[in-house]
């Protein structure tokens, strides 16, 4: 009979936490194996030999000992799962040695969830998708937070985790929309790893929302556009730079701000701009308007290799420069909706929005436009892909643009 205990030691230095351990008693020959888990000593009971009831620990301790003790459950059902195997799968005679060897073998080949998503992150910055690398770092500092830094396994990962993730979201006050963010995210890495073998396929994300909620109306007419365009900032440099790159990512077709921050000279050519999205790394082909020229012509730099003054210094700190820049940006666009009497809050990511709104108010189709904002994540945008050639795209947006100039 094989004995498998769950043992506490005290720490020798005073009010320290102790360890959690486990005890292997197999043939009279007892060994023992630490745990990364510790708790203080009035957390232990000593009659039952294990972790309190949560009813007795104080409240900023709830969490994290709730965590220690599914954590353990999981352990005790790992080490199980290993002693039936060597009981199924071995001939010869085993000892307790070979039941710990083969315990720890297995913790030390398998990636943890934290390990793993680290990695994506390296991966999608040295494939210069910055904006996905950022939201994969977002969702891993929020379910480190909850899960209080202690990391876990793939294979630990349920649906009774993923509901509690849920409702630690929801008690931080975060809209559904957000916390659906933050659960599509992990979902998209979990499915990852499963794909690459580090766990089996167990659906934790069907009890939880992974939706998208209609949000209020974030994009604004043709008519209000032109507003903008007219105001006279001759004497406001800053609130003209804004309104600038306002509406040259209205021409280019909603170009995400990171996109025109990291724009180059080198990316025009021909009459057409050619660059790859930083959230998806899809290539994206613009014919080269003169609305895009007049606003260019404004800034041109000689010293600097990219378009728009953004980044001006290549020193490590882009991201940063470009960040900065987009909140002072977002701040100067709230006076210019005043100035031009337009009543919705005016962002960059306003301009991405109304031209994909007037697109299809003019009828353009909408595989068309999910392919000139480059929605390689649609449906739509993947069907048609193959079949839609770049100048259809090119015409749509030269059609908006000359409507600019109507009364």
């Amino acid at each position: 009979m094989i004995s498998v205990k769950l043992k506490f030691r005290v720490s020798s230095l005073i009010k320290n936490e102790g360890t959690l351990y486990f005890q292997f008693i197999y043939k009279r020959k007892v060994k023992q194996v630490s745990t990364p888990y510790h708790i203080y000593e009035w957390e232990w009971d000593k009659d039952s030999e294990d972790i309190i009831n949560l009813t007795k620990v104080s409240l900023d301790r709830i969490e994290i000992i709730k965590s220690i003790r599914e954590n353990v459950i999981w352990e005790k059902n790992r080490i199980k799962s290993i002693i039936e195997n060597i009981k199924n799968n071995n001939n010869r005679i085993f000892s307790v040695d070979d039941i710990i060897d083969a315990y720890r073998n297995s913790l030390e080949s398998k990636t943890s969830v934290f390990e793993y998503i680290r990695s994506r992150i390296y991966f999608l910055k040295d494939a210069k998708r910055e904006r996905t690398s950022e939201t994969y770092r977002q969702m891993l500092l929020s379910f480190m937070k909850f899960r209080n830094n202690k990391d876990l396994y793939f294979d630990m990962i349920d649906d009774k985790l993923i509901c509690q993730y849920e409702s630690y979201l929801k008690a931080s006050n975060l809209c559904r929309n957000t916390t659906s963010f933050y659960m599509r995210t992990l979902r998209s890495v979990y499915n990852q790893a499963v794909e690459e073998g580090l766990s089996k396929q167990s659906a934790p994300f069907k009890h939880v929302y992974t939706g998208v909620d209609k949000t209020s109306k974030r994009a604004i007419s043709l008519n209000e556009i032109r507003k903008i365009k007219n105001l006279n900032l001759r004497d406001e440099p800053k609130l003209d730079f804004a309104r600038d790159l306002f509406l040259f990512s209205f021409y280019m077709r909603g170009m995400s701000f990171i996109d025109i921050a990291y724009l180059k000279k080198t990316n025009l050519s021909d009459g057409y701009v050619t660059y790859n999205r930083k959230k998806t790394g899809q290539q994206i082909t613009i014919k080269w308007e003169k609305e895009m020229e007049e606003i260019i012509n404004k800034y041109t730099d000689k010293s600097n290799t990219f378009l728009f003054p953004i980044i001006e210094r290549n020193d490590g700190t882009e991201r940063r420069q470009y960040l900065n820049k987009m909140l002072i940006i977002n701040r100067k666009l709230k006076k210019i909706a005043q100035l031009a009497g337009v009543s919705t809050p005016l962002s960059l990511y306003v301009a991405r929005h109304s031209w994909a709104s007037i697109a299809q108010a003019k009828n353009v189709p909408l595989r068309t436009i999910s392919l000139g904002m480059g929605h390689d994540n649609e449906e739509t945008t993947r069907i048609y892909l193959s079949s839609i050639q770049s100048n259809i795209v090119d015409k749509a947006n030269s059609k908006i643009l000359s409507l600019l100039d109507k009364k």
